[in-house]
């Protein structure tokens, strides 16, 4: 097994602290974005008081998703709000681009996606966010950054894949797909919903939570880890695998650690609240 998964493993899509602060000692020009966010709103009073040297803050709520809606909490957001960001932040079709958030991979891993689905190749997202950073003791700057500005690279969507909710349906009825749900295991099971209208989760998705795919300290599981949490909830290489959340920003978490395996993770970007806004039946 082992063997296996180094074989498959994409480490490309993940940077430690330690090789990224030999990048930036070294000169390399990457576009460091920090978008440090909590179901409270984006975290830009963490941002001001300290975040990584050069970093940008981007805010999730206004630059990678649109208004809540049909589609759910965080829909996707239209080509031309990303192409302002890319603008913004200096990004050019080849610029290296580093994400961080507080220290899990789940917010984080929705700035890396769409810039992944825009058509960019070189992001990666640092392992244990700020928090690991900060404990390393690396350098903290509290200067706030707005960006280069002159990033001329084209926002070409779909760089990644996706499922829509005609499709997440049809999900259940075969064998050869599962649909995962990263939500913490109750609200999943529908015993309780802080947010949504409704308790319970789509007909035939397993539950497989955040928590379950990352270390203590917020790092991603190693890849034979990884792979035993997928396996474990017939996610396997055999099969299509899709991912959802509540509103399609943590559920790019598992996206991402899809992507260490080698394995190709489609994500719902509705996810559950745009299931629940769609009308559709809940299990619980």
């Amino acid at each position: 097994m082992e063997d296996e998964v180094a074989a498959a493993a994409d480490p490309g899509v993940l940077v430690t602290t330690e090789a990224l602060a030999a990048e930036l000692a070294g000169g390399a020009p990457s576009v460091l974005l920090d978008v440090r966010w909590s179901l409270a709103g984006p975290d830009r009073a963490d941002y001001d008081a300290g975040h990584l040297p050069g970093a940008i803050f981007v805010d999730l709520d206004a630059e990678l998703t649109d208004p809540p809606g049909r589609g759910g909490r965080h829909p996707l957001p239209a080509p031309t709000v990303l192409a302002d960001l890319i603008e913004r932040a200096g990004i050019d079709d080849d610029t290296p681009v580093v994400v961080y958030g507080r220290s899990d991979a789940s917010v984080a891993a929705r700035a890396w996606w769409l810039l992944r689905w825009a058509g960019l190749a070189d992001v990666r997202v640092l392992d244990g966010g700020f928090d690991a950073w900060h404990a390393a003791g690396r350098p903290i700057d509290d200067v706030p950054h707005e960006g280069a500005g002159g990033g001329a690279a084209r926002v070409r969507p779909p760089g990644m894949p996706t499922v829509d909710t005609d499709e997440v349906a049809a999900l259940a009825r075969t064998g050869e797909a599962v649909l995962v749900d990263v939500r913490a295991a109750e609200r999943y099971r529908g015993e309780v919903e802080p947010i949504d209208p409704v308790p319970g989760h789509i007909p035939g998705a397993v539950s497989l939570p955040l928590g379950e795919i990352h270390r203590p300290d917020g790092r991603l599981l190693p890849p034979a880890e990884l792979a035993e949490a997928f396996d474990r909830v017939g996610a396997t290489s055999a099969v299509v695998i899709a991912a959802s959340c509540g509103s399609g920003v943590n559920a790019c978490a598992l996206v991402l650690a899809g992507a260490v395996l080698g394995r190709s993770v489609a994500l719902y970007p509705g996810s559950y609240s745009g299931w629940c806004a769609a009308g559709r039946p809940v299990a619980r």
